[in-house]
């Protein structure tokens, strides 16, 4: 019979892989409390439509059919959330945040789901940590999710961080420079690919991002957007180019960063960082201040990140940046069956409940004390507490060190306070 295996593009957290994982969630926690933000748990599975009218169709997962999508019985579509921020608005809207102090600032943490060519890195089920600030317009807010972001890799200790930044435009400004993006690469659409004529059509700031071949030479003579920003979006960039400088962050202004999703305005970043491979690309995210409505609610301006932490933790292994071992239980109960062992289930209790870790013998059957004292060895064990027939008898325990101490006895109703003191367990 064949053996099944996980499903392609899933992944097994294994112990010594979720060091990594704490390490990264319990930073991203403690930067997203400190900045004010709020965490909140959105479904995994939406309503198809909410995807298609506020992600937008020329969105690549929809392009490429990335997302996995699931037919009920009664018509209805309902697809595995494949990015958080629309979520995030369908909450604010259905929940009545917009009566909420403003802004609202929340996050989250949880899987993300896209059929996509596996990569390091990259997963058809990720996990992400999700920002955003909905119902405020200032650039202070953009500049707050952008440091969230950068603080988070910084506090792991990355090196080389740098912001990209760019401006997308907004409804008033952006249909300005499509046209003249679109005449500009129509001039030259016998030099285009396949793919690239297919973004032109759909979506013609997506060619910005090309990676087809040649592409390069071409759009470096290509028209910029900050070139047709209109008074509005120009002063939101401007200003918040002002903070970065008045905070000494290091910033690029990439012409041709725009983000595979079509709610975008205005600003679009991203954190890169040097020494990590191909991928310098970290994190990314940007404002939305027109997805409300296109969904069906009230103007609420937005603006966020995401961050896959599969793509950290591979950053932190590539770097050599080890995360703290995993706490163990110092201490171990030994005993030989039969009323020995129960009294070892019964002691194992009483220290744990003090909080003391423990890890208790296993035995259908009478164990060796040899055979015991190598499971504690293997498990990095400080300290084997005996109990065998004599020990019960006399109402004691004897505590065996393993980093070659003597061994005493120590009173049954005495050696949780003992333990406590000899462990140096609080």
């Amino acid at each position: 019979m064949t053996i099944i295996q996980r499903a392609k593009g899933m992944q097994d957290v294994l112990p010594e892989d979720r060091r990594y994982w704490d390490l990264v969630i319990d930073t991203a926690v403690t930067l997203a409390q400190r900045y004010g933000f709020q965490r909140a748990d959105l479904p995994i599975l939406e309503y198809s439509e909410l995807y298609h009218r506020g992600v937008g169709d020329a969105s690549d997962f929809f392009v490429k059919k990335e997302t996995y999508d699931v037919e009920e019985s009664e018509g209805v579509s309902l697809t595995l959330r494949p990015e958080f921020t629309a979520g995030f608005m369908r909450a604010y809207i259905q929940n009545g945040m917009a009566s909420w102090p403003q802004p609202v600032k929340l996050y989250t943490i949880g899987p993300a789901f896209r059929r996509e060519r596996q990569q390091a890195g990259r997963y058809r089920q990720h996990s992400q940590f999700n920002c955003e600030i909905m119902g405020e317009i200032d650039p202070a807010a953009d500049l707050e999710v952008m440091l969230l972001a950068m603080n988070l890799y910084r506090e792991l200790g990355y090196k080389g961080l740098t912001f990209q930044l760019n401006s997308t435009g907004c409804p008033a400004c952006k249909p300005i420079y499509v046209e003249a993006l679109t005449s500009y690469l129509a001039r030259d659409m016998d030099k285009l690919t396949v793919i690239d004529q297919e973004r032109l059509r759909r979506n013609p700031l997506r060619i910005l991002d090309s990676k087809e071949p040649g592409m390069d030479d071409l759009l470096a003579s290509a028209p910029h957007i900050i070139d047709y920003l209109c008074t509005d979006c120009e002063d939101h960039f401007t200003e918040l180019r002002g903070l970065l400088d008045a905070l000494d962050q290091r910033y690029t202004i990439n012409f041709r960063l725009v983000r595979g999703i079509d709610y975008y305005t205005k600003t679009v970043f991203e954190v890169w960082a040097e020494g990590i491979g191909a991928q310098a690309a970290l994190c990314g995210g940007g404002r939305y201040d027109g997805l409300a409505e296109s969904i069906g609610g009230v103007s609420t301006p937005g603006v966020g990140f995401g961050s896959g932490i599969e793509r950290i933790i591979l950053g932190l292994e590539e770097a050599g940046i080890q995360p703290p071992a995993v706490h163990q239980p110092a201490v171990m109960v030994a005993h030989f069956g039969g009323a020995t062992k129960t009294a070892a289930v019964q002691l194992a209790f009483r220290l744990r409940a003090a909080g003391i870790g423990t890890r208790l013998a296993f035995a259908r059957e009478r164990r060796s004390l040899k055979s015991q004292m190598r499971e504690a060895n293997k498990q990095a064990i400080q300290m084997v507490l005996i109990l065998g027939e004599e020990e019960l008898a006399q109402n004691v325990v004897v505590a065996r060190p393993l980093d070659g101490g003597d061994q005493q006895q120590i009173p049954l109703d005495e050696v949780v306070t003992w333990v406590k003191r000899a462990a140096a367990v609080p």
